[in-house]
């Protein structure tokens, strides 16, 4: 498997999660979504994945090379794929909690904070991007905060990691750095503190990534 990625990418994140959750060796192949105007926008990458974004899942199957875009996509085909660890839970109501978390987070907070998204919000309408980031961050986090109380235990969903907590540890990170007030959220912060413990978690942290810029 190869997967095109960028190390403060949260989408890219959470797919690096659910790889090593699952026990599955990949290639790193970077794609700097700044330099020379963003990377993801030649028309080598765009081949690759026309909506010019990350992370791409490469991976040969049927005797076929296949690619996978979109985070969700690609974390349940590896869930269907490979069953051990399991990302979501088995019965139906919390497995369609589990993904309505997840979509809170990839529906409704991130693609507000995206990078394009907020290169439009400055360049284009002058305006205050940070400040359009923060907004969304927060607007966001307060929801689920109200939603993840329901069902918290050690993580999102009692005691077994899931989609949702892939999901939230990446736009925790991402929510610091638009100086965002995490401290109304003391469930989703308990929940980050307990997956920064897991191997997994900590291998997929972008500072541990190849083409990590150094602070």
């Amino acid at each position: 498997m190869k997967l095109y990625s960028y190390w403060r990418s949260s989408c890219s994140w959470r797919v690096r999660i659910a790889l090593n959750l699952k026990g599955l060796a990949y290639s790193y192949e970077a794609v700097h979504l700044v330099q020379d105007g963003g990377r993801q926008n030649t028309e080598a990458y765009r081949a690759l994945n026309p909506m010019r974004t990350v992370p791409t899942l490469e991976f040969e199957e049927g005797g076929l090379v296949r690619r996978l875009s979109q985070s969700l996509a690609i974390m349940e085909y590896l869930e269907e794929r490979y069953r051990t660890p399991p990302l979501l839970p088995s019965e139906p109501l919390p497995r369609a909690r589990a993904r309505m978390l997840a979509e809170m987070v990839n529906s409704g907070i991130q693609p507000l904070q995206n990078l394009s998204v907020l290169q439009f919000v400055k360049g284009e309408l002058k305006a205050d991007d940070k400040l359009f980031g923060a907004h969304w961050n927060t607007r966001g986090l307060t929801a689920l905060e109200s939603a993840v109380k329901e069902t918290a235990g050690t993580y999102c969903l009692g005691d077994q990691v899931s989609i949702a907590d892939i999901c939230l540890i990446p736009q925790l990170y991402a929510a610091r750095r638009f100086a965002v007030d995490l401290t109304p959220f003391p469930t989703l912060t308990r929940i980050e503190a307990a997956c920064s413990q897991l191997p997994a978690f900590q291998a997929a942290h972008p500072d541990r990534q190849p083409d990590a810029v150094p602070a």
